[in-house]
């Protein structure tokens, strides 16, 4: 029975490791903190969203994304660094903002955001949705500019779930958005998305985790090197010591990205740092039922439980966790001003995590030059959604199997 050392316990991680469990592997967690899914998983936008997966780079979204540069409160903030990684991720992301690209790589999403619901589905008798808030909620895009709403409703979509509404009835299906009815074009809604609590999620799955019989045990440890030998690797090195396994599998964010040069590997990764608000509930308060968001604005809504959870921007700034005052506060006013009854905004907790983004915005899942190393990184914003896919392809493609959907445009190659 082959031993896998899995690095990384958030969303991404923990899915791989418990569906290499089910297919007969033994497995260990290594992680760097004293709690799974403490990471970029803990406070993420919370949306399941498998057909909602359009790709950031995209034919005019350059132009756009200097008028944003530009806006005291806009979705971007660009901070250039003399960082060779920042500037070859941006050469890369300029190459991808074409229509022809946004269209394949979409397409893929979609395939995978379909096997990603079905995993999540497969999960639910052994770990129940109510552990993790689980809701089918909906998802509705609101379009403020009538230009870009018939743009998006005209483009060919023939899925059953899809249905195009106008303003009045945006509000009269979600009536939390009624401060700015008067200022929607309208709206496109599907059915089947869901919201969810990725921290609980992380911490449910981990329970399950232990509790296998193949499980090796979780190590608090901080990844430094692997060690390699004629194309394969021999040995990890951390701060718990030099552990050894059959296979590695590389599931830990944007340190994926550190740890891959150590063995010669250039990960095209780089951290798009985004920020969430949470915020109480109360009793009275008009919280969006549907799962929303502010397509112009770039800022999603979801109620997860007794909390209303924000998300929003792309800060281009490194690896910098540091919470920015004025972008906390210009994202407040803007959610005021959107769902003024939504929340107790006088309690928001605050948080910033950093979305490990490939420049075409798919994930890389698979081997790598090395024979026993294999790669389950790069789901940018999406990696709650794509988690479950992107564990079950892993496992086919360990296995041997030939995995459900064709693989270009989601390996390293």
């Amino acid at each position: 029975m082959q031993q896998i050392i899995v690095i990384g316990a958030g969303v991404v991680g923990l899915t791989s490791a418990w569906w290499l469990l089910e297919a007969g592997y033994r497995v260990t967690l290594l992680e760097r903190a004293a709690q799974v899914g403490s990471g970029t998983s803990y406070a993420n936008g919370g949306q399941l969203s498998y057909r909602y997966v359009s790709p950031l780079a995209d034919a005019g979204v350059p132009l756009k994304a200097l008028r944003w540069l530009f806006q005291e409160h806009g979705p971007l903030r660009l901070r250039l660094q003399a960082d060779p990684h920042q500037w070859r991720w941006l050469a890369a992301f300029l190459a991808n903002c074409r229509a022809d690209a946004n269209r394949r790589t979409t397409q893929k999403l979609l395939q995978l955001g379909e096997l990603s619901r079905r995993g999540m589905a497969q999960l639910a008798p052994v770990v129940p949705p109510a552990e993790f808030g689980w809701r089918d909620a909906g998802k509705l895009v609101v379009y403020r500019s009538r230009k870009v709403f018939e743009a998006a409703t005209a483009r060919a979509d023939g899925a059953a779930t899809r249905q195009i509404w106008s303003a009045a009835e945006c509000v009269a299906h979600e009536p939390a958005l009624a401060a700015v009815g008067d200022r929607l074009a309208g709206g496109i809604y599907n059915s089947g998305e869901a919201v969810a609590d990725c921290y609980a999620f992380c911490v449910a799955l981990a329970e399950r985790v232990r509790a296998h019989p193949r499980f090796g045990g979780f190590i608090q440890g901080q990844a430094a090197r692997l060690v390699t030998d004629r194309g394969r690797v021999t040995g990890l090195d951390t701060s718990a010591g030099r552990l050894a396994a059959d296979a590695y599998v590389l599931a830990a964010g944007m340190q994926s990205r550190t740890l891959a040069l150590t063995a010669g590997i250039a990960l095209p990764l780089y951290p798009l740092k985004g920020y969430s608000l949470s915020a109480p509930i109360r009793s009275g308060d008009v919280a969006p039922q549907i799962s929303v968001t502010d397509f112009e604005r770039k800022v999603l809504y979801a109620r997860i439980g007794d909390q209303l959870r924000v998300a929003a921007m792309v800060d281009m700034v490194g690896e910098d966790l540091r919470l920015d005052a004025r972008r906390l506060a210009s994202l407040t006013r803007q959610v005021r001003a959107t769902m003024p009854r939504a929340a107790d905004y006088a309690s928001v907790t605050p948080w910033a995590g950093l979305r490990p983004a490939t420049p075409n915005s798919a994930p890389i899942v698979g081997p790598t030059p090395y024979a026993n190393l294999w790669l389950n990184v790069g789901h940018g914003p999406l990696g709650f959604t794509f988690a479950c896919g992107t564990a079950s392809l892993l496992t086919d493609l360990m296995r041997g199997h030939e995995p459900p959907i064709a693989l270009d445009g989601l390996t390293l190659s």
